[in-house]
């Protein structure tokens, strides 16, 4: 009984598997967010979108292995669109603003990705932190200075018209996310996904077997930086505004850290990652708080616990919180597992078990067959 608990009866295809599992995770949400206060539902939105942006990092890095610390660069791109459409375009449903996010910031991952394609290790993580770090920038000089884009308020639908902003907000982070969730998983199941492994394992074998390495990166760019288009999309959504000092070069560390933490090459991982990097920066300054700490001495110890989380994660789990979810579960199963039944021999005879044959099938007579000698 416990094994079946622990094996859960899903179905073998592949995108009704997942649908399925997207579709449980949407009510779980949904009773998630109407038994708690708005300040929580604005922090499940945050890890909503963050969930979407940790995602698509996870398949570059962590399936393709192209190392990129620019992705709150290309966050900030979907989200300077949104709100430069909310702002001139304020007609426009939302979800035609985020699907332009998703268009712009895909061309800008192709950009970036034709030039990573040539680039490899270090120097193409200092190609994508310049990307960083350059991008607010710019923003900065061509959208309203530190200031940015503030955005109108996103109202609820008025088949809703009790439903507040918050909620309203963390269905559509959470709606995207899962839809996000599946699309990458199907993705990571597919031909693309199997080429992605092939180019990050050996890229040499890779392409002698046939795969173009080249247009298979550039592919996992784009499908990363569409990703976090949307995120950032959905982040000016829920913050109201557009501004560069949202995306600062912390932004992309963190999401590669969520990454890392939650377990690379893992989209459950990155569930765990977008939950760690959203709430525990609070639960450093609620532990800060109960200390008495000053203000400076609390900063520097939100710092230091979090840097002890990665180095303990990377040490203790090196795969990751999913790759320690994965490794306790199969503990779970081999201790709940029947021990298989024995089949006493006879010490000194020459017989064999009854009722099975030579070659590993019952005797067709049922009797038991004796070793004949040459």
């Amino acid at each position: 009984m416990t094994m079946k608990l622990l094996r859960l009866p899903l179905p073998q295809q592949t995108l009704l598997r997942h649908t399925l599992i997207a579709v449980l995770g949407g009510i779980v949400v949904y009773f998630v967010t109407v038994n708690t206060s708005e300040f929580e539902q604005i922090r499940l939105s945050t890890v909503g979108f963050t969930l979407i942006a940790v995602a698509g990092l996870t398949v570059l890095v962590g399936m393709n292995g192209q190392i990129s610390l620019g992705h709150g660069a290309l966050m900030a791109v979907g989200a300077y669109t949104v709100a430069e459409l909310q702002l001139h375009q304020p007609s426009l449903p939302l979800a035609v603003d985020l699907i332009a996010a998703v268009l712009v910031s895909s061309v800008a991952g192709l950009i970036v990705g034709v030039a990573a394609a040539r680039l490899r290790g270090p120097y193409l993580g200092g190609a994508t932190l310049a990307l960083a770090v350059g991008i607010p920038d710019v923003a900065r000089e061509y959208f309203n200075g530190d200031q940015g884009i503030t955005t109108p308020l996103t109202e609820s639908p008025s088949l809703f018209p009790n439903l507040s902003p918050e909620r309203w907000q963390a269905w559509i982070c959470w709606l995207c996310a899962l839809i996000t969730l599946v699309l990458l998983a199907n993705l990571a199941r597919s031909r693309l996904g199997r080429e992605w492994r092939a180019a990050r394992d050996d890229e040499v074998a890779a392409a002698l077997s046939g795969i173009r390495v080249a247009r298979v990166q550039v592919l996992a760019f784009i499908v990363s930086a569409a990703a976090a288009g949307l995120a950032g999309g959905l982040l000016a959504v829920v913050v109201g505004s557009a501004g560069p000092g949202s995306f600062l070069l912390t932004l992309s560390v963190s999401l590669l850290a969520a990454a890392v933490v939650g377990g690379l090459g893992s989209l459950a991982g990155a569930v765990w990652g977008a939950i760690i990097i959203v709430y525990l920066p609070s639960w450093c300054d609620d532990f800060s708080r109960s200390l008495s700490l000053p203000t400076n001495a609390s900063n520097n110890l939100k710092i230091a616990l979090y840097g002890a989380l990665l180095i303990v994660v990377v040490l203790a789990a090196p795969n990751g919180i999913q790759g320690l979810v994965r490794w306790i579960i199969a503990l779970a199963r081999r201790a709940f597992a029947a021990p298989a039944p024995s089949v006493p021999v006879e010490v000194g005879t020459d017989q064999i078990p009854p009722a099975v044959s030579a070659a590993g099938s019952p005797s067709p007579s049922g009797a038991t067959p004796q070793r004949t000698e040459p």
